[in-house]
């Protein structure tokens, strides 16, 4: 996330979004996913007011709050939520390095496009606030806090994929992630002769109203039976597909949808980052075809 200086404001963030190219439902089920940043973002511009008090602006939305550090709550209003949860978070780690500030907003992502402007908001109010407190985060701890703010303040029980992506990502690259343990590395993205094209569909999604939430929890009953027969699969993404296969009639049709696409997504992911290695465009194809089929 670049940071800017200004002579009006004390910092500003640019926060981009991000895609995932393969790699569906795996960030919550310990698997492997290949996101990137991408070339839209959020502008966020802070500069510290004297005060207890905080004042935030939308200018998207012409929309402004205001809270006291001294009273962070879960407001009925969610976009509110992304700054109160962040804060809440940096406070209950670094208490009192946090004091009043004015941070203005503005966007080029559309909002609820599925291209994470929720993680680029969280990540972006974190980086602002370590910045402009010097407060010490780190990367990771940006990314830890901000996925804390979305399960706890907004409800949505979101992997770390996002939060990782809008913070580590690299010009010209992918990240493979390993969502288990964290582990990544970058993937060079080389398409040429052909071009990824990203395209507004304006269909709206919110993963905290959404069946976001439902699905992970779908995904943790089908692994629930899974260790009720096999105790030492800890991780639903690397269990055999024999097992699943073995198990079929102990589930209900929706649930073994679900396990079995988790578990075939994360070959079809470890699979494009080999063909992508090996410049195989046409086989990077055919496996996104089948993700979505």
């Amino acid at each position: 996330m670049p940071i800017e200086q200004d002579f009006n404001t004390a910092v500003v963030i640019n926060a981009p979004g991000r895609i995932n190219l393969i790699g569906e439902h795996l960030d919550y089920n310990g698997g492997e996913v290949l996101p990137a940043a991408i070339d839209l973002s959020l502008k966020l511009s802070f500069k510290t007011n004297g005060s207890d008090k905080c004042n935030c602006y939308s200018k998207n939305y012409d929309n402004r709050f205001q809270f006291n550090l001294n009273k962070l709550e879960v407001s009925p209003d969610e976009w509110h939520n992304y700054f109160l949860g962040v804060v809440y978070f940096i406070n209950e780690s670094y208490p009192d390095k946090i004091k009043g500030f004015d941070c203005e907003l503005d966007s080029n992502i559309p909002i609820g496009s599925g291209v994470s402007s929720s993680a680029a908001l969280e990540c972006g109010v974190a980086k602002g606030l370590n910045e402009l407190f010097s407060i010490g985060l780190t990367d990771d701890e940006i990314i830890i806090m901000a996925q804390k703010a979305e399960h706890n303040f907004v409800g949505t029980k979101c992997g770390i994929m996002d939060q990782f992506s809008v913070v580590r990502g690299k010009e010209h690259r992918l990240i493979r992630l390993n969502c288990n343990d964290l582990s990544y590395s970058y993937v060079t993205a080389e398409f040429d002769p052909y071009a990824i094209v990203l395209v507004n569909s304006n269909v709206s999604h919110n993963l905290a109203t959404s069946e976001y939430n439902v699905r992970r929890q779908e995904c943790e009953e089908g692994l629930d039976i899974i260790q009720k027969r096999y105790p030492e699969q800890k991780i639903l993404a690397q269990v055999p597909l024999e097992i699943i296969n073995e198990l079929k009639s102990e589930m209900t049709p929706v649930i073994y949808n679900r396990v079995s696409y988790v578990i075939q997504e994360n070959i079809r992911t470890l699979a494009t980052c080999t063909a992508l290695e090996n410049k195989d465009l046409i086989s990077v194809g055919n496996l996104l075809f089948e993700s979505h089929k």
